[in-house]
């Protein structure tokens, strides 16, 4: 069952079968000007009608086919965006050359983000030829922008897994000084990372993280992105699983 996700504050292609799709084809000809060649009166007639009784008789028709364009429009903002999915500056965990990329857009302090974290977990011991990217998407407040940007000051002590891990488990109403203290608990100067938090570029990746995922019509958290197909909240591992199978034989 796949878990409700946290939105923004901010205003696999699903069944569609092919007399769906020639509906909805029907209907686009038929708002357009056609040529008197291209049908009769009465054949443009039989269209609709065809159209209309099919759309009564089922009305999920309409609904698939338009999930279908809305898959497609999915898939080439991804693929429009490849780039800037996986670059150089983000945190990865698994296997670095997996042949499975899975990205997941994630807040800390989002609960369903927290309740997903077993779920990859299992699937990074399951399969070892994934690799799972991390984009932070601070959507949550100012203790989720403070996490965030602690977080990619950490990962300049290589100690971003593991400020991450203590913030997934403590309650999420952090302080600077909480954080701070966390990261002292596991290991880093929190000196160096209270200069670091400040840093302009910290700031920039988190607006470009964000702004990536505007682009991908990413609305909450968690967020998916395992090939070419965006997954939205969080799902049990046997979908994350297939999810993953299809992108590998894709490939």
């Amino acid at each position: 069952m796949r878990k409700p996700l946290i939105l923004m504050p901010r205003a696999g292609i699903k069944r569609a079968g092919l007399f769906a799709l020639a509906a909805l084809a029907a209907c686009s000809l038929l708002a357009r000007p056609v040529a008197a060649e291209e049908f009769t009166p009465a054949q443009r007639a039989e269209i609709v009608r065809i159209v209309r009784d099919a759309l009564m008789g089922d009305p999920s028709i309409l609904h698939d086919a338009l999930q279908s364009m809305k898959d497609a429009d999915m898939r080439n903002a991804i693929e429009a965006h490849r780039a800037a999915l996986v670059t150089p500056a983000d945190p990865v965990v698994g296997n670095v050359n997996g042949t499975v990329t899975v990205v997941e857009f994630y807040d800390t302090r989002c609960p369903y983000c927290r309740e997903i974290e077993p779920t990859i977990a299992q699937l990074l011991v399951r399969d070892h030829s994934v690799r799972l990217v991390y984009k932070d998407l601070p959507v949550l407040g100012p203790a989720s922008v403070l996490a965030a940007h602690a977080l990619l000051a950490a990962q300049q002590q290589n100690g971003y897994e593991k400020l991450r891990a203590a913030l997934m488990h403590a309650p999420p109403d952090y302080t600077r000084e909480e954080v701070l203290a966390m990261a002292r608990k596991v290991g880093l100067n929190p000196d160096r990372l209270a200069h670091d938090m400040d840093d302009p570029a910290i700031a920039t990746r988190l607006d470009a993280n964000l702004a990536l995922a505007s682009a991908l019509g990413i609305d909450g958290t968690p967020a998916l992105v395992v090939g070419d197909v965006l997954v939205p909240g969080a799902i049990e591992l046997s979908e994350l699983e297939k999810d993953v199978a299809t992108a590998r034989a894709a490939q």
